[in-house]
């Protein structure tokens, strides 16, 4: 087991995990990762400001991947 660390960056700010999980493998580290993006996203306010959110993810040997999502809004022509 691995122990990783979801760091949240919300636009400028990073907000350090500062306990982590211990994790079987990269890709259990990724399903936790795009499930605690997709419930940081129903927590924001309906048409907030902040268009780019991101978990940095990092062991203790540094950095691994950053899971991503930009909110946009894209009106079509009628």
């Amino acid at each position: 087991m691995t122990r990783y660390y979801f760091d949240i960056r919300d636009g400028q700010d990073l907000y350090p995990d500062e306990e982590g999980l211990d994790l079987a493998d990269q890709k259990a580290a990724e399903i936790e990762a795009a499930r605690a993006l997709g419930d940081l996203a129903k927590d924001l306010p309906p048409l907030d400001e902040r268009q780019h959110m991101a978990i940095e993810v990092r062991t203790m040997s540094g950095p691994i991947f950053q899971a991503a999502f930009v909110f946009e809004i894209a009106r079509l022509k009628q």
